[in-house]
């Protein structure tokens, strides 16, 4: 991913992307003059004069373009970063022709010396360590290729051998620190957004305790008192302010965990608890661990799916009077929710006829999902004592 897709997807990002693109242009202006400065002092040396005095004209005119087009995040793309690199590593083989045969086997610096590193840090920000390594190759052979073209029998000397060290250790080190840059500065926007939703939810659960859970108190309340119909009204109220009162006491679901980049993770997972605690009323109690139960999204909603099919249930086959218990269990390798109620409870075979006969509201709403999911679904149930449905789903394993 390009530094300008970064930028794009997090706007928090924003900031750090600019400054890390102004710090290369500056190096890149400052690299120029040095280069100018050593270009000037060599030049009566030169085999070709002219030629170094073109190849520094090429520098300041690129150096002028490079700085104005990454600046724009919209241009950061792969053609300007192997344009970028091309233009330095031309710049580097074109001190074969400039330079005598002689300077170069004594050591004597590339024209552009230490110039060219732009475009490793250059790659280096716009992708992290790799691509600033892959530049420092690239140079690193335009390095050997000066001396291949001079036809020089000495080798590389020590100047171009800790120039070319040097240049992986720039891709190395500036690709390294930028991704991790990138991505403390990520986790610090997720971690704001989630404080001022968090702040948020706090200034609504006071608003709502101050005005809406004190009139379905209050409708609840005087429908017992009235009874008839308004009790039934009042009974509704009740559940409506006990289900809101667990939205508004259940903190705020964690922002899902993205998938590791090196790993094949399958998505991001989400805590189990407030899809579960959505469920309770007057007369369904939910129970979850303090700590989070985190699983992948999609495992989540099938058994928060599984359990409203349980809990719609008992409100059609156990009465209006009827109570129901859910309790989330997070075990070392599995999770197990079991929804327990308080009804009439069911005889041997009953849940084979129902399926048998085209009611498969257990067998595929409960059964189905928790079996897609590579679960189990038990169910204890005898007449007179209510029914307990305990769905059991293995933990998917933490990528290494």
């Amino acid at each position: 991913m390009s530094g300008a897709d970064r930028g794009a997807s997090v706007p928090g990002l924003m900031g750090l992307e600019t400054a890390l693109w102004r710090a290369v242009a500056v190096y890149r202006g400052l690299a120029l003059c040095y280069a100018a400065v050593v270009i000037a002092m060599n030049s009566g040396e030169y085999a070709h004069p002219l030629g170094g005095w073109a190849v520094l004209a090429v520098m300041v005119v690129w150096t002028g373009y490079a700085v104005f087009a990454f600046s724009d995040p919209r241009r950061r793309g792969r053609p300007l970063l192997a344009a970028d690199l091309a233009v330095a590593a031309a710049c580097v083989v074109a001190t074969a022709w400039v330079e005598t045969p002689a300077n170069i086997a004594a050591g004597r610096p590339t024209l552009p010396v230490s110039w060219v590193a732009a475009a490793v840090l250059t790659w280096a920000v716009a992708g992290g360590r790799r691509r600033g390594i892959a530049a420092a190759l690239v140079l690193a052979l335009a390095n050997l290729l000066v001396h291949v073209f001079a036809g020089t029998s000495g080798g590389i000397g020590t100047t171009t051998f800790n120039g070319i060290v040097l240049l992986f250790l720039a891709g190395l080190v500036v690709g390294h620190v930028v991704r991790l840059a990138l991505d403390a500065e990520a986790r610090l926007a997720r971690a704001v957004e989630l404080e001022s939703a968090t702040r948020e939810r706090e200034r609504l659960a006071r608003r709502i305790h101050d005005s809406v859970l004190q009139v379905l108190a209050m409708v609840q309340r005087r429908g017992g008192e009235l009874g008839g119909e308004a009790a039934e009204l009042g009974r509704l109220a009740g559940e409506q302010e006990a289900a809101l009162r667990s939205l508004i006491g259940s903190g705020p679901a964690a922002a899902p965990t993205a998938p590791a980049r090196s790993g094949a993770a399958p998505g991001p997972d989400t805590d189990l608890r407030p899809l579960l605690t959505g469920h309770a009323s007057t007369s369904v109690t939910v129970s979850t661990p303090a700590t989070q139960v985190r699983l992948p999204a999609h495992a989540a909603r099938e058994i928060e799916a599984a359990v409203a099919a349980a809990l719609d249930n008992v409100r059609r086959h156990c009465g209006e009077g009827a109570r129901a218990w859910v309790l989330l269990e997070d075990g070392a390798g599995e999770v197990t929710v079991s929804v327990r109620d308080d009804g009439p409870g069911m005889p041997a075979g009953r849940l084979e006829q129902a399926a048998a006969g085209g009611r498969l509201g257990v067998a595929q709403s409960i059964r189905g999902r928790i079996a897609d999911l590579g679960g189990t679904v038990t169910v204890f149930t005898a007449v007179g004592e209510g029914t307990e449905i305990e769905m059991t789903v293995p933990r998917p394993p933490v990528p290494a």
